[in-house]
This record gives structure tokens, C-alpha cells and sequence, in this order.
């Protein structure tokens, strides 16, 4: 049951990883027009409440800081998470 749950965490962080370098990438190449796209929307919808919880934990940092700030944090999660998996 372990085992399961730590594998679940780790699908939903690497889900929310791959989320935000997709929105990276089409910050990139929509540029001021990625306010508009439907899936940049989206993947701002799922990475919202990460990135909220980063702005909370860094006020004043700029919107490009927390993006980058939170995928280093859900790579950190997700590399624990696979290290706990692999002696449990």
C-alpha cells in the first residue's frame, strides 16, 4: 500500500513537472498572445496551485522566478520520491 501511494505522488508531480515546462514552452513561442491559447490555460489551471504555494513561500519574486522555482521543487520531490521507493 506504500508503495502504491508513494508511485501515485510521484505520477501526480512528474503530471505537474511536465505541465510546467509545457507552459515554459509556450510562453516561449506564443509569446503575449499565450494569454489566449486554450492549452496554456489549461496547464496554467493544473500548476496553479503549485506555483500559489511557491508565491506564498517567495513574496516578491517575479512570475518567470516561481515557475522555475517550482520545477525545481517538483524535480526535488519526484528524485526523494524515487529514492524512497527504492528502499521501501
Amino acid at each position: 500500500m506504500t508503495l502504491f501511494l508513494i508511485s501515485a505522488l510521484r505520477a501526480v508531480i512528474e503530471m505537474l513537472g511536465l505541465c510546467l515546462i509545457g507552459q515554459g514552452v509556450l510562453h516561449v513561442l506564443a509569446g503575449r498572445r499565450r494569454e489566449a491559447n486554450r492549452i496554456y490555460q489549461l496547464f496554467d489551471l493544473i500548476t496553479r496551485p503549485p506555483r500559489r504555494a511557491i508565491a506564498l513561500a517567495m513574496p516578491g519574486a517575479s512570475g518567470r522566478t516561481i515557475g522555475l522555482v517550482c520545477f525545481i521543487v517538483l524535480l526535488l520531490l519526484w528524485l526523494g520520491l524515487a529514492y524512497l521507493r527504492k528502499f521501501i
